[in-house]
C-alpha cells in the first residue's frame, strides 16, 4: 500500500513540478505584456477550465504535463488577430523572450534549489567526505561494520524486497536485535577479521540459529541468528549460477554517516555545492545517453537492466515509491530534485521544439541583424520556421522513440534501488 501511495505522491509531484513549470512562461510573460490565451494543466479533454480576462483556465483529462498558449511565438503563427499583433511574442525584445522561454527551466532549477535546502537543513545530504571502497575486494578487506535489512528475498527477484511477497522474509539479523553500525567479531566458533570472512563464513553456515558476536558502541554483545536459506549467486562473480546458501540479511557499511546535516546558514552553501556537483553528474550523463540506448534495448529482450541506464517518468515514480515502502523519503526527495535538475537543463538544450530552441533562434536573428547593420546590409528579418520542421520533426521522433524505450524498459525490467 506504502508502495502505490508513493508512486502516486512522485506522480503527482512531477505533474505539479510540470506545472509550474508552465506557469513560469505564463506570469513573466504577462508580466511583459504579452497575450496569453490558456493555461492547463494536463492534456486531451478538457475536464473543465474557467475564462478570467484574456486568459483561459482549466484542467485536462490527462495527467502527463500542461500547456500555456502565447500568442504570436513566431512570426509564421497564423492564428494571431489582427488587434493583438502588437502584443505577439516575436514582436519583444530578445531578452524579453529569453526571459519567457527560460522561466520554465529556471520554475525547475529554483524547485530543487528550495528542496536541496530542506533536505541539507533537515534531512541531510550525502556526507562530502564519505570514503567507501573502490571495489569488492577493498570492501571485504574493511572492518565486519554491518548494515541490517528489514527484509530478505529467498528466491531471486526483480520486485521490491517486501516481507510475505515474491518469498520475502523478515532480516534474520534485525529480527535477532542487530543493529546499523554493529562490529561482527564471531560467528558460531569462528572469530572474524573482516567483512569479507563474514561473509564467507555464513554463507558456509547451515541454516538455523547460529550465535553472533559483536561490539556496538565499544559494548560486546550476543544474538542468535536464525539463518535463512537462499538463492544467491557467487560473491566474486554476481552474474554467474545461483546456489542455495546460507544468509543473515546484512550488507557492508562505513562508520562515517552517509548523510550530514546543516544550520540553516551553512545548508546554503551546502546547498550550491551539491546543486553544482548535480548539474556536472546531469551533463556527463546525457554524453552516455547514446552507449546506454543498446544495454536499454538488451534490457527489454532479456538481459539483466544496468542500473546506470537513464529512467523516465514511470521509473522516477516507481523508486519514489520504492523509497516511501521502505521508509527512506531522502531518497524520494533526492530522485525529485535530480528530475528537476534534468528537466530545466534539457528543456535548455537548443533544439526545436524546446525551450533552449527558441532562445537560440531569438539569439540568432539578433546577432545575424546586428552583423547586417554593421556590414550596412539589410535586416534579413526573421527565421522562417517552416523550413527548420525537418529538424524538429527529427527531434520529435528521436525523443519519442527514446521515451517510449525507457517507458518500456521502466515497465519490463525497472531499475530498483532496494533489491
Amino acid at each position: 500500500m506504502l508502495y502505490w501511495l508513493g508512486v502516486a505522491a512522485f506522480a503527482l509531484a512531477i505533474l505539479i513540478s510540470v506545472s509550474l513549470h508552465e506557469l513560469g512562461h505564463m506570469i513573466t510573460a504577462k508580466r511583459f505584456g504579452m497575450k496569453v490565451t490558456k493555461y492547463f494543466v494536463g492534456f486531451g479533454p478538457t475536464i473543465f477550465s474557467v475564462q478570467r480576462g484574456e486568459t483561459e483556465y482549466g484542467l485536462k483529462a490527462i495527467p502527463l504535463g500542461g500547456f500555456c498558449k502565447i500568442v504570436g511565438m513566431t512570426p509564421q503563427d497564423d492564428d494571431v488577430a489582427p488587434e493583438d499583433q502588437p502584443r505577439a511574442m516575436w514582436r519583444f525584445p530578445v531578452w524579453k523572450r529569453t526571459i519567457v522561454m527560460s522561466a520554465g527551466s529556471i520554475t525547475h532549477f529554483l524547485l530543487a534549489i528550495v528542496a536541496l535546502w530542506f533536505a541539507a537543513v533537515f534531512v541531510g545530504l550525502p556526507n562530502p567526505d564519505l570514503k567507501l571502497p573502490e571495489t569488492a575486494a577493498a570492501q571485504r578487506a574493511e572492518v565486519a561494520r554491518i548494515q541490517v535489512g528489514d527484509c530478505i528475498q529467498v528466491n531471486l527477484s526483480d520486485q521490491t524486497c517486501v516481507v510475505g511477497q515474491n518469498g520475502a522474509l523478515p532480516g534474520p539479523a534485525a529480527a535477532a536485535g542487530l543493529k546499523n553500525g554493529d562490529v561482527i567479531t564471531k560467528v558460531g566458533d569462528t572469530t572474524i577479521a573482516n567483512y569479507g570472512q563474514l561473509t564467507d563464513v555464513i554463507r558456509a553456515s547451515k541454516a538455523g540459529p547460529t550465535v553472533f558476536a559483536y561490539t556496538r558502541d565499544g559494548v560486546a554483545g550476543t544474538a542468535t541468528v536464525q539463518l535463512a536459506q537462499a538463492q544467491r549467486p557467487p560473491l566474486d562473480n554476481p552474474q554467474g549460477p545461483v546456489s542455495q546458501v546460507a544468509v543473515a540479511g546484512i550488507s557492508w557499511t562505513t562508520d562515517q554517516p552517509a548523510l550530514v546535516t546543516y544550520g540553516p546558514v551553512e545548508g546554503v552553501k551546502a546547498t550550491g555545492d551539491f546543486g553544482w556537483q548535480m548539474v556536472e553528474g546531469t551533463f556527463t550523463a546525457f554524453k552516455k545517453i547514446p552507449e546506454k540506448v543498446p544495454a536499454l534495448w538488451h534490457s527489454i529482450t532479456g538481459s539483466e537492466r544496468d542500473p546506470e541506464t537513464p529512467i523516465s517518468v514511470v521509473g522516477a515514480s516507481r523508486l519514489g515509491g520504492e523509497a516511501i515502502a521502505a521508509g527512506v523519503p531522502q531518497y524520494f526527495l533526492m530522485i525529485f530534485i535530480s528530475l528537476n535538475v534534468f528537466i530545466g537543463i534539457f528543456n535548455l538544450l537548443p533544439l526545436l521544439p524546446l525551450d533552449g530552441g527558441h532562445i537560440a533562434i531569438a539569439w540568432y536573428e539578433r546577432v545575424r541583424s546586428w552583423l547586417f547593420a554593421r556590414l550596412r546590409k539589410p535586416d534579413p528579418g526573421r527565421v522562417d520556421y517552416y523550413k527548420l520542421m525537418p529538424v524538429t520533426y527529427a527531434v520529435i521522433l528521436i525523443g519519442g522513440a527514446f521515451t517510449l524505450l525507457t517507458v518500456t524498459a521502466d515497465i519490463i525490467n525497472p531499475i530498483s534501488i532496494f533489491r
